[in-house]
């Protein structure tokens, strides 16, 4: 009988490497598609304070607050001041059912004229209102237009400064109910 060869060294192979190539390039094709079908978007966002529960006093102040209130009703705005509310002014809805927006503009400049310091208001709306007439009214609150008369005030050095916006900084009255 003749000597007979293990078979496994017969079988014995060279190992291959796999070939990454035609994956990477399918990964780069595949990202390539991803950034071009991407859709960039611009967000716009306005910022509002939610009201804060605290158990300590509030810090004395010399000046009395304004304490700015726009209360958003079924057909009419009403904006009220001081602590108790004193109603100041109400603004109707137009002929076409909008709230008639440039009056509540016209009256909120001449009451930021006479209270220059003050940045804050308190929304409450209490009916259920559409986000766009919600962005309107918070519009016409915070942004002085480019035909308003100029607004300056004093910075620390003694220097006029010209008022940018009018009632910027917007807190929700009623955000539990």
């Amino acid at each position: 009988m003749a000597y007979k060869t293990p078979t496994s060294r017969k079988s014995k192979r060279k190992n291959e490497r796999i070939n990454l190539i035609p994956i990477l390039d399918a990964v780069f094709i595949f990202i390539f598609f991803l950034l071009m079908s991407t859709q960039f978007v611009k967000v716009f966002e306005i910022g509002s304070d939610v009201p804060i529960i605290s158990n300590t006093p509030p810090p004395k102040q010399q000046k009395k607050p304004l304490a700015l209130t726009v209360e958003i009703r079924k057909n009419d705005l009403v904006v009220s001041t001081g602590i108790p509310s004193r109603v100041v002014t109400r603004v109707g809805k137009n002929s076409d059912g909008e709230y008639n927006l440039t009056q509540l503009h016209e009256f909120l400049v001449k009451l930021k004229k006479r209270n220059i310091s003050e940045e804050s208001v308190i929304l409450e709306p209490l009916v259920d209102i559409k986000y766009e007439e919600l962005v309107k009214i918070m519009d016409a609150i915070r942004m002085l237009q480019n035909t308003d008369d100029p607004i300056y005030t004093k910075d620390k050095d003694g220097i006029d400064v010209q008022v940018k916006t009018l009632f910027n900084k917007i807190v929700f009255g009623n955000i539990m109910s």
